[in-house]
């Protein structure tokens, strides 16, 4: 899959040196520069071109907002990565500890519910009676 950003990589950093250049051109601008603007622009047009084949081979991958939310406000797009990792963490364990605590509560229901019922009920009819009490 690498190989993939590779192409893409190499394009972008050609594009964003011929346009640090450009500036550079255009920052100094001399009439005897034209000729060097004229050949930056045209080096601008294919380098876009090419980014824009690079696309074809990357249509599959797709990108959270969210990482470019990052990058506008100027941080390192792998802290999202890492930052969706510690949520889904944390998610899990507050899951685990309702899990653990529905545990509990149908291990003491449970014999309370059969002895208020004055019969074994099911784990169904278990369910459902401490379900409509939460």
């Amino acid at each position: 899959m690498a190989e993939k950003f590779d192409s893409l990589e190499e394009h972008l950093e050609k594009f964003v040196e011929n346009i640090r250049q450009l500036g550079i051109i255009v920052s100094d601008f001399q009439p005897s520069s034209q000729t060097g603007l004229n050949q930056k622009l045209n080096f601008m047009v294919t380098g876009l071109q090419d980014i824009d084949k690079c696309r074809q081979q990357l249509h599959d991958i797709s990108v959270p907002l969210e990482v470019f939310e990052y990058i506008d406000q100027g941080r390192n797009p792998q802290l999202y990565t890492k930052e969706c990792l510690e949520r889904a963490l944390a998610k899990n364990e507050q899951v685990k500890g309702k899990i653990d605590t529905m545990k509990g509560i149908f291990g003491v229901a449970t014999p309370n519910f059969c002895l208020k019922q004055g019969r074994c009920c099911s784990r169904l009819e278990i369910q459902t009676c401490i379900a409509s009490v939460f």
